[in-house]
């Protein structure tokens, strides 16, 4: 089984680079997963990994990137037997 969380992140969180930054924060910390923008404005994040490295990507989420503001991010963690190979930007 395997840590992970899904959040999404609220805020000026689109057209300021923050998935590349999500994606570049994720890669360094070894977690896996996908970030997307939402039509509403909000970004989706979903990621796993150790339960600490995924720890710190919730500080580097909660930060947010040069020229983002992040309003609000809730967490909701969850165990997987199926963690995904990579960490990707979509939509």
């Amino acid at each position: 089984m395997v840590d992970a969380f899904t959040t999404t992140v609220s805020g000026l969180v689109q057209g300021v680079g923050f998935r590349f930054f999500v994606k570049n924060a994720a890669i360094s910390l070894n977690v896996t997963g996908w970030v997307r923008n939402l039509p509403d404005g909000t970004v989706e994040i979903l990621a796993n990994g150790s339960r600490d490295n995924l720890e710190r990507f919730m500080h580097y989420i909660k930060t947010g990137s040069v020229g983002s503001r992040v309003d609000k991010a809730e967490f909701q963690w969850f165990r997987t037997e199926k963690a995904l190979k990579t960490f990707e930007i979509r939509g």
